[in-house]
């Protein structure tokens, strides 16, 4: 007897992130796990969502979205990526990234196909994955060492194409690892899936949010913009994730299928918050430095603290995140850690084994947030050291 969705969904998700924040909560811990920020949107987003309440934008949004949202969504893309898309044909308006992850896999995949992801992987890909009744491909991004961060071997990933793959789910910049593929890797990528005939959707939520200015979308790449879901959303740059407005980038025929699955699944959405976000995207390139520049700023103010206190960590490229070895503090095993962490030291983490089907490999490594307000921070690194044994 087949195994019921539901309990193959149970396997598949850890418990560990609801558990870290709901501990955090009860015990009023610095709560670096999580990756939401402290901040509220910029002051004109937040004043844009007031005017359309107060303009009566209370009803259903047409399916693919406002169309004011989706021209923005199309000059965005231009603006930062250089890509001409069709707001009428090419961008779909969804309830946060994931429900655009979703609508494209769903709607590209069959039983049987096989999809690739990096791993560690963000949690809602198996799953998503599994609910379509295709295979999940896993390739490892190998850990830190010494002499180097994260790192994608990119025979490996060559080596995990076939007949029978039909998506590779790419997520750069990449949580949680903060890895950031480069143009030249993007390259060798693109002609992997040019090669396999296979579809990109690429998860860029974390655009805005590098270090070196230079996140590149697959879809740049020559021969990928026919063949690339670009999926990004408004929650990580202007600090709204409980807005849920993402959006999905596609070629015609790639967007009439994921239109025809996002239909059933929240058909449209917080339409006054669609209006703000058109106040978002179109902010001035003052706003986005801001963005990009805070967020830079903590994950230096995180590292200093860090290595001030002689707790192993390896810097990202991207993301709010960094990546931390709990063994330099005398905790072997980061899960064990951040279940006890908040009511016992006062700090949340999230270990790295709850993305990963090879936890052995990174058992000590916990990814810290770096999106909190300075003085947690400096405080959740004090607590953190302070647990050294």
């Amino acid at each position: 007897m087949t195994e019921p969705l539901a309990a193959r969904l149970r396997g598949l998700r850890t418990s560990i992130f609801s558990e870290v924040s709901a501990a955090a909560a009860t015990h009023d811990a610095a709560n670096l796990g999580q990756g939401f920020p402290d901040d509220d949107p910029p002051a004109h987003v937040v004043a844009a969502a007031h005017v359309a309440l107060d303009d009566g934008h209370h009803q259903y949004a047409p399916g693919p979205g406002i169309g004011s949202l989706r021209h923005a969504i199309a000059d965005h893309q231009r603006r930062f990526h250089g890509l001409t898309v069709d707001p009428r044909t090419e961008v779909t308006v969804t309830f946060g990234a994931t429900e655009g992850v979703t609508s494209a896999i769903l709607a590209l995949c069959d039983p049987g196909d096989e999809v690739i992801v990096l791993d560690p992987v963000y949690d809602s890909y198996p799953a998503i994955v599994a609910i379509a009744g295709a295979e999940l491909v896993r390739v490892p991004i190998d850990p830190p060492r010494e002499d180097r961060g994260w790192h994608l071997d990119l025979e490996r990933l060559a080596a995990a194409f076939s007949s029978r793959t039909r998506l590779l789910v790419l997520n750069s910049p990449h949580n949680p690892t903060g890895l950031v593929l480069s143009p030249d890797e993007l390259d060798v990528i693109a002609a992997l899936c040019i090669e396999w005939d296979v579809v990109a959707v690429t998860d860029e939520v974390y655009e805005h949010l590098v270090h070196d200015r230079s996140h590149v979308p697959l879809a740049t790449r020559p021969g990928m913009a026919e063949r690339t879901v670009t999926v990004s959303s408004a929650g990580k740059t202007f600090s709204a994730t409980g807005w849920k407005i993402g959006w999905a980038v596609a070629a015609p025929p790639l967007t009439s299928a994921i239109r025809a699955v996002k239909q059933y699944l929240s058909f449209s959405g917080a339409t006054p918050l669609q209006h703000a976000v058109v106040a978002a995207l179109g902010s001035d390139q003052q706003v986005y430095d801001e963005v990009t520049d805070r967020n830079h700023r903590r994950h230096h103010l995180l590292l200093e603290h860090l290595r001030a206190g002689e707790v192993a960590v390896t810097p990202s490229a991207g993301t709010y995140f960094v990546t931390v070895d709990l063994a330099s503090l005398g905790h072997p095993d980061a899960t064990a850690f951040s279940r006890t962490a908040p009511e016992q030291y006062g700090v949340a983490v999230v270990p790295v084994a709850a993305f990963t089907s090879r936890p052995d490999e990174v058992r000590s490594l916990a990814r810290l947030a770096a999106c909190k307000h300075d003085e947690v921070l400096v405080e959740g690194v004090r607590r953190l050291v302070a647990a050294r044994r």
